[in-house]
């Protein structure tokens, strides 16, 4: 993409509102912008990122054998009203009705309709388990939303339901999604750690959020150091058993404030003693017939009686993990974005537009490196050095090439890595190579 035929309105200064790294950098970077309290318009560049991370997500979730669909945004009161959850969510829950006085509601989760769906076409033990999801927009009316993506009342969000026949067979199920959520993030770079949680108005019994540290957390949280450097599990085969490396996970300390107990946490040796701030990324959770006794749904198992499914719900905040790993990746000149999400794999700034040299070679690179599916983004525009320079760090991608007539004369350009600042000279031709090598495995 050529940087003057793209659409990226940046901010010179920083909205009043805007208190964290992430809602900052979204705002100045052209990411997206406010259209009323907690609900924002995904601009290009912040849309880009959005579909990287749901690239991602749905592919972790297909690997682990979940099933994806589409249910809508608006959904019918009276299945809320069979377990008696539609008076009891509260204010946030955006209740509407429609021309016809019927009941509706701007869906928050989808535990009463994927249940719905299931008990009208399941009816078999042989048909079980089964996981199915979809990644699609929610609203909940946040009495105070603020924090940009990270607290708004629209959001997109991964969300995943199992049915089995047993709280053992259900506990199956949740170990895959437990797994698969370790991948998803470090996938996305960033380094998760699951820890004991409250239900929230969901409710169940077995509930683990999933905790990215920054600074600017909500919550804080205590855990066993070696937990946050601890590697995913990678490419495992989900029809095995995956106890171990749940267990694994869970046998060091972790909690948030809620689920705190400092005498247990005061056991750990000093030097692995972690507490910090926490931002949460996903939440799984298993909770029983909770929804499936008062819906009735039930299938039929070996011995041909009736019985209620257990369930589980899984969900990943898509559009708050942006904001989130702007917290966990930036620096004070702007975003710092992992390879794998990030919306143009290396910048090439021409600091002469109209110099033959300057202008053929940055053409050049820029062909090569689309050509080898890096996505380059080409800033051709005629401004000073000093405003690419700053442009190209405020949007942050993770490698940017700058082409310039002196270096030329001795036929190099200058290759700069974001996260670390480091920079080389290299003839155009070892730049492309290089910064292709860079991303092998992830074009």
């Amino acid at each position: 993409m050529r940087l003057s035929r793209y659409f990226l309105p940046l901010l010179k200064e920083t909205p009043a509102d805007a208190t964290i790294a992430s809602h900052k950098y979204m705002l100045r970077a052209g990411m997206m912008k406010q259209n009323s309290a907690g609900i924002y318009s995904w601009l290009p560049l912040g849309f880009k990122v959005l579909k990287k991370i749901e690239q991602i997500v749905r592919e972790e979730q297909n690997r682990a054998g979940a099933i994806e669909m589409l249910m809508p945004t608006i959904q019918s009161a009276d299945l809320w009203k069979e377990t008696g959850r539609y008076d009891a969510y509260g204010p946030e829950m955006l209740r509407i009705t429609d021309r016809h006085d019927r009941e509706m509601l701007f869906g928050p989760t989808n535990e009463d309709m994927i249940t719905d769906i299931f008990r009208a076409s399941v009816r078999s033990y042989k048909d079980l388990p089964k996981n199915l999801y979809h990644i699609q927009w929610k609203f909940r009316d946040e009495v105070r939303p603020r924090f940009g993506v990270m607290r708004g009342r629209e959001f997109l969000m991964k969300d995943a339901y199992s049915f089995d026949m047993s709280a053992e067979e259900a506990r199956v199920s949740y170990n895959k999604m437990f797994v698969a959520y370790l991948n998803t993030y470090a996938r996305l770079g960033l380094k998760a750690v699951p820890m004991k949680a409250d239900t929230g108005p969901i409710g169940g019994d077995l509930s683990h959020e999933f905790i990215i540290l920054a600074e600017t957390g909500e919550s804080e949280v205590f855990c066993h150091a070696d937990l946050v450097n601890m590697p995913a599990p990678g490419d495992v085969d989900y029809e095995t058993d995956l106890q171990a490396i749940v267990d694994e996970r869970l046998s060091y300390y972790a909690a948030t404030d809620e689920k705190h107990e400092p005498a247990e946490f005061a056991k750990l040796d000093k030097d692995k003693q972690l507490s910090a701030r926490g931002i949460e990324v996903g939440h799984i959770f298993y909770f029983g017939e909770k929804y499936s006794a008062p819906m009735n749904a039930k299938v039929m198992n070996r011995e041909g009686k009736e019985v209620i499914v257990h369930m589980g719900s899984y969900g990943i905040g898509v559009s708050r993990l942006v904001g989130g790993i702007i917290e966990a990746s930036h620096d004070d000149d702007g975003i710092i974005w992992p390879k794998s999400v990030a919306p143009f794999g290396a910048g090439i700034i021409n600091l002469k537009v109209g110099d033959e040299e300057a202008d053929k070679v940055s053409e050049d690179l820029y062909d090569r490196l689309a050509k080898a599916g890096v996505d380059p983004l080409y800033d051709d525009r005629p401004d000073r050095g000093g405003v690419k320079f700053s442009r190209m760090d405020l949007i942050g991608l993770p490698f940017s090439i700058t082409v310039g007539p002196r270096g030329l004369k001795e036929g190099i350009v200058e290759v700069k890595n974001r996260a670390t600042g480091d920079r080389q000279n290299l003839s155009p031709d070892a730049a492309v190579e290089f910064i292709t090598s860079e991303f092998a495995g992830f074009v």
